[in-house]
């Protein structure tokens, strides 16, 4: 009996030592396995998002929902409240089906909005409030949107593009009774003319969690943005995640993220789904975050890179471990500033995750293992078949081999992420867009007849098995949070007079997450650079994220293989030291592109200006 104990010990302890994460592994596969009966109870009785808020509403109405300033509604008030939306939406002839746009900051209204768009079957397509112009008029379009819903600090916007609206016989609707603008009407005044009793379930029928939920606009490799379709099912998908990271529903989850990306609007959803409380912030604050958390009594907040990085780079406070946040959930910290934040912030439990939009991959740091994403092992690969193949960097395409299949990479090396598409990891693509939605499949990836989604995301494993970002492919990069695609850019700056190409692409700025914009442009013959009047050209088309931080003015004849040179103009970056070609700094003190001296290189190297 004794040598059998020791023996058993020693197995155990010598499995351990050989495999450490095996049962950490096994817990996520169990998660994953939870996840998908879940998902065929509600497909068995088309059990909606919708239905979730109501179930909740039904049993704990007067629950906190929203926090948002100094107000706090109820579940049974939310209730109300979107009932009161869906019929504004219902009486200006909409139907099931059909797509509003909703461009507005965080709010209650945001969430009402969406709410009772859901409730009619309808789809709401959520756009950026940072963007202007043609990619406003652009995102709109794509979505195929009958109605658009702004918000008041919002007009500028709109109003610049309320012509072109009004040619399309858009209906403009406003969360104001101060808008004065010729053809627009107030939402606000609707929704106090209409009941707010229970809608009939006969508005909904027919509505399937196959049904496109909403649109999410993602820069993806090229192009302007471009509009993600979320079908009801990958939005119980995305919210049973939160609820896989041990979170209930006596938690409050502060969101100061925007709500018109996936990972700050599934906080919501992920909250309806837990019953749980959300605390919504208009635009993230760094001054007033961990005020807002301790108001509000927050126990897990969402974040990105530069959320974190933010925080860090606050003074010190005797406050800074005075909270009761024990869970952050984001991705896209690095493992310095990940390191910072738990060494000043407390013992708070960060979920890295990975997951683009549109991609049917995602990955999970359940580990607590800093600057990891999740980890690559066979039953996670058994449930989600994906790969990590060669990428030929230089050519912007995968390598294949004499057989003409792509070739896996090895642990330790660069590798492109590919997902199969299966019924349970689908790709829906694109509103609008067949070729963009093509190009993200990969067909004969390993054997003739399969098709892979491209996520355009490279990841490195490690000896553990552990997973890590590596760099994005394509014509885009990752800047502010946001996806920068270099081609709308260029397009935008050769609308400039003095500008006749552009090249652009993203370099790595010390101490900062992702890559800064920067310009490589050839001027028009006979014409000199125009920095002021580039200046403001570029701030009145762009938003804060995608303007090129940096310029570099060279010859037409350098200029002409453009495409070929991104990977080298890449290497050589913003050093006044290494590059003889006239440099220029976006300085928004100055309001001005400004010659990019050898003392500004080192300040923003120093971190001595910030960016």
């Amino acid at each position: 009996m004794y040598l059998s104990t020791t023996g058993m010990l020693v197995f155990f302890f010598g499995f351990r030592y050989c495999f450490p994460y095996f049962l950490h592994d096994l817990y996520l596969i169990y998660i994953r396995l939870r996840l998908r009966y879940r998902i065929k109870k509600c497909m068995k009785t088309n059990y909606t998002i919708t239905d979730h808020f109501l179930d909740v509403v039904k049993t704990t109405p007067n629950k906190p929902f929203v926090y948002f300033q100094d107000e706090c509604f109820t579940y049974k008030q939310a209730d109300e409240l979107s009932n009161k939306t869906a019929r504004v939406f219902l009486q200006s002839g909409l139907n099931k089906g059909d797509v509003v746009a909703l461009f507005s900051q965080n709010s209650p209204m945001f969430v009402w909005l969406w709410l009772g768009l859901t409730k009619i079957g309808c789809v709401a397509a959520f756009i950026n409030f940072n963007i202007r112009s043609k990619s406003l008029l652009h995102c709109f379009e794509v979505s195929g949107a009958k109605v658009l819903v702004a918000a008041q600090e919002l007009r500028d916007a709109v109003d610049e593009v309320l012509p072109s609206l009004q040619q399309q016989q858009v209906s403009v609707l406003v969360l104001s009774d101060k808008w004065s603008s010729s053809g627009v009407e107030s939402f606000t005044q609707k929704m106090d003319q209409v009941s707010s009793a229970p809608l009939s379930p006969n508005v909904t029928c027919g509505l399937t969690l196959l049904s496109p939920a909403v649109y999410i606009y993602t820069s993806g490799t090229t192009g302007l943005p471009k509009a993600a379709i979320l079908s009801q099912i990958k939005l119980l998908l995305m919210s049973f995640v939160h609820m896989s990271m041990g979170r209930t529903s006596d938690e409050v989850l502060y969101i100061s993220l925007p709500l018109y990306h996936t990972t700050g609007f599934i906080g919501v959803v992920g909250a309806i789904c837990l019953g749980s409380t959300v605390a919504l912030r208009s635009k993230f604050s760094v001054s007033n975050f961990w005020n807002d958390c301790r108001k509000y009594n927050a126990t897990a907040i969402l974040y990105i890179g530069e959320t974190l990085r933010y925080l860090c780079n606050t003074p010190k406070s005797l406050n800074d471990r005075n909270h009761n946040v024990k869970l952050a959930i984001g991705n896209g910290t690095r493992p310095d500033v990940w390191r910072e934040f738990l060494t000043r912030f407390g013992d708070i439990r960060v979920i890295e995750f990975y997951g683009a939009t549109e991609s049917n991959c995602s990955f999970i740091n359940y580990f607590r293992k800093i600057g990891a994403v999740g980890r690559d092992f066979f039953l996670y690969k058994w449930m989600n078949p994906y790969a990590f193949i060669k990428f030929d960097v230089d050519r912007g395409e995968v390598v294949r081999d004499s057989s003409g299949f792509c070739v896996k990479v090895a642990r330790g090396e660069p590798g492109l992420l590919v997902s199969k598409i299966t019924p349970w990891a689908p790709f829906i693509g694109y509103m609008g867009d067949m070729k963009q939605t093509e190009s993200k499949r990969l067909h004969n990836v390993f054997k003739k007849g399969d098709t892979y989604f491209n996520t355009g995301d490279m990841f490195l494993v490690d000896k553990e098995g552990f997973v890590y970002f590596y760099d994005r492919t394509g014509d885009t990069f990752r800047w502010k949070g946001e996806n920068v695609a270099t081609t709308e850019v260029a397009d935008i700056l050769t609308m400039a007079d003095c500008i006749q190409e552009a090249n652009v692409y993203g370099v790595s700025v010390p101490g900062n997450e992702g890559r800064a914009g920067m310009a490589a442009i050839a001027l028009k013959e006979g014409l000199k650079f125009d920095p002021t009047t580039v200046f403001k050209h570029v701030v009145n088309l762009l938003p804060v994220y995608a303007r090129p931080l940096f310029i570099r003015i060279q010859s037409l004849s350098i200029t002409g293989t453009f495409k070929h040179q991104k990977g080298k103009l890449t290497e050589e970056e913003f050093d006044p030291n290494k590059i003889s070609d006239p440099l220029y700094f976006l300085d928004m003190k100055e309001k001005d592109y400004v010659p990019l001296t050898v003392n500004i290189y080192d300040s923003l190297v120093t971190g001595t200006i910030k960016v």
